[in-house]
């Protein structure tokens, strides 16, 4: 009888010293945020990211929101970015007042299309925010020169990103700021966190207040002022201690949790490489510069039918692959709060409804790996 059990489409990993950590964690009196294993894992961010500095917070969304702010973003002002993208990376910006701009993708890699870009800029343009799909990088050299030659700040929303280079260079140290997601979805995790990463040492001291609540909190437990006060805006984006701990304990074993996903991800490429190219199916594109952290693995169907259709041939096989974002651009939200660069955005809307994510997780074992390849063949296209 075939192996039916489930196979889900993701699934939180342990590396082996998260239960640990989070007891010393709690066994401490720095239970409260800022605590060790808030300074370990923020070295580790840095260190991973090659940025400036980096700011443990309770969320990837909450680490968008400090942009928008750093940025002292003003009703009216606006933010370019991909209509295919997770709706915090507009929210942060529309919080403020702020249009979103948004711009269509490349169909190869689906990564912010960056000869619309330019046309999309205005004088109340005053940042472009690029999304590295699936953790490959977008073309940051193009982007760059456009920010450059207008004036504009550059954020990079990486929380698919973590480990991932373009040209040589670490995806979250080429924009002024960058944010990561630590939510159990992603390579790395504490269940619910992020981080800001920033390359501009003076943004990185007011990152800190902006953090704590607006108050230089930080400072006075260095010793560096007398008491500590309300300086700027902010909200409490720290998160406690114990997530720290539990996120120090990933970052430690980074390599051991991203060496399996590798190899899950070259089978896939390898296995399903004849069948797709015969039925008009695409694969992930990785530019020669790029390298990916093998975050996700996904196929674009010839159509919005063959789309569900697989998930669903998939489901009747106890496997998990969901498609993936809704264009914000044409969201309720979307329609209300933001508006359409002057290209259009004609590809976000078809990879939308052709897009197709497959299992991907460090624990899937190889028969498990088996059983999604022989389901994705066994399709009747």
């Amino acid at each position: 009888m075939p192996d039916l059990s489930p196979i889900p489409f993701c699934k939180a990993y342990l590396a082996g010293d998260e239960l640990a950590y989070v007891s010393q964690a709690f066994s401490s009196a720095a239970v409260v945020g800022d605590g060790p294993f808030t300074a370990r894992a923020t070295e580790l961010v840095t260190k991973l990211t090659g940025g400036v500095g980096s700011l443990l917070t309770t969320s990837c969304t909450h680490a968008l929101e400090m942009t928008a702010l750093l940025l002292d973003l003003e009703p009216g002002d606006e933010v370019i970015m991909p209509s295919f993208t997770f709706v915090s990376t507009a929210n942060a910006y529309a919080l403020r007042g702020a249009v979103p701009v948004f711009v269509d993708v490349r169909p190869d890699t689906l990564n912010l299309d960056e000869t619309q870009v330019e046309a999309a800029v205005t004088d109340r343009t005053k940042a472009i925010v690029v999304v590295h799909y699936a953790g490959v990088a977008v073309a940051m050299d193009e982007i760059l020169a456009i920010a450059a030659k207008h004036g504009i700040a550059v954020v990079e929303d990486n929380a698919h990103g973590l480990g991932g280079t373009y040209k040589g260079r670490p995806l979250g140290s080429l924009g002024l700021m960058a944010t990561q997601s630590f939510h159990g979805t992603k390579n790395v995790h504490c269940g619910e966190g992020g981080a800001l990463v920033v390359n501009d040492i003076d943004l990185l001291h007011r990152a800190e207040i902006i953090r704590e609540k607006g108050t230089n909190r930080s400072a006075f437990f260095r010793g560096q002022v007398d008491k500590y006060r309300w300086v700027d805006i902010g909200s409490s984006y720290l998160p406690a201690d114990p997530l720290a701990a539990f996120l120090t304990a990933q970052l430690e074993r980074f390599e051991q949790i991203q060496a399996p996903r590798y190899a899950i991800w070259e089978r896939y490429d390898e296995e399903l490489a004849d069948w797709a190219g015969s039925h008009g199916i695409a694969v992930p594109t990785v530019p020669e510069e790029c390298v990916h952290p093998a975050h996700m693995y996904y196929l674009l169907m010839p159509d919005h039918e063959h789309q569900l259709g697989l998930i669903a041939h998939l489901r009747e096989r106890n496997i998990t692959a969901p498609f993936h974002y809704v264009p914000l651009h044409s969201a309720p939200a979307g329609e209300r709060y933001g508006r359409v660069g002057p290209g259009g955005c004609d590809v976000t809307e078809r990879i939308s409804g052709q897009l197709v994510r497959l299992p991907l997780f460090s624990q899937l074992t190889e028969d498990e790996q088996t059983r999604v390849i022989d389901g994705l063949l066994s399709y009747p296209i």
